[in-house]
């Protein structure tokens, strides 16, 4: 596990390493100042490590969709947005199954860089029946905007860590 974790650190450090050197404007103080959408698609790779997964890390693939309820967020002074969160991941070796629902506030820093946490719960579905469970969800992740309609995002966190691609629709 710990391989498959420092492969995906170093798989972005390379892209943003790689991106054009050009200078990156702040846009947090500016409401509002981000693409506009109404909902993300993220298809994603994941690796889980608690709760569900008794401690042991289970590799699996995902799909995570986001409704944006609030363009302008919770602090009207700076540019953040509030998402309701669901989606569903299976974990192949296992065969586990997890919902998550979460709320997502993202924080808009410039104009490649996002931030986002995820309160929430998930509902874990397994092979053995007596560990279906309801589990908390706590997730902190960031983006990089290739553009305004596709991201690269990573997402750590209890349960899981994942990265997949944000479109943004």
């Amino acid at each position: 596990m710990r391989r498959v974790l420092l492969g995906l650190v170093t798989s972005l450090a390379v892209l943003g390493a790689a991106s054009n050197a050009s200078a990156d404007e702040s846009v947090i103080k500016n409401p509002g100042d981000h693409p506009d959408y109404k909902f993300e698609a993220e298809p994603h790779a994941l690796i889980g490590y608690g709760g569900p997964f008794r401690n042991s890390g289970q590799v699996g693939l995902g799909f995570r969709g986001t409704v944006i309820v609030a363009d302008r967020g919770f602090i009207p002074s700076i540019n953040n947005s509030v998402g309701v969160t669901f989606g569903a991941d299976v974990y192949l070796s296992h065969g586990t199954v997890v919902l998550p629902v979460a709320m997502q506030w993202n924080f808009w820093l410039t104009t490649h860089w996002s931030v986002f946490g995820e309160p929430g719960l998930l509902l874990a579905l397994n092979r053995e029946r007596d560990r279906n469970l309801v589990h908390p969800l706590f997730d902190a992740g960031g983006r990089y905007h290739f553009n305004d309609r596709i991201a690269l995002t990573l997402r750590v966190g209890y349960p899981s860590i994942s990265v997949g691609a944000s479109i943004l629709f």
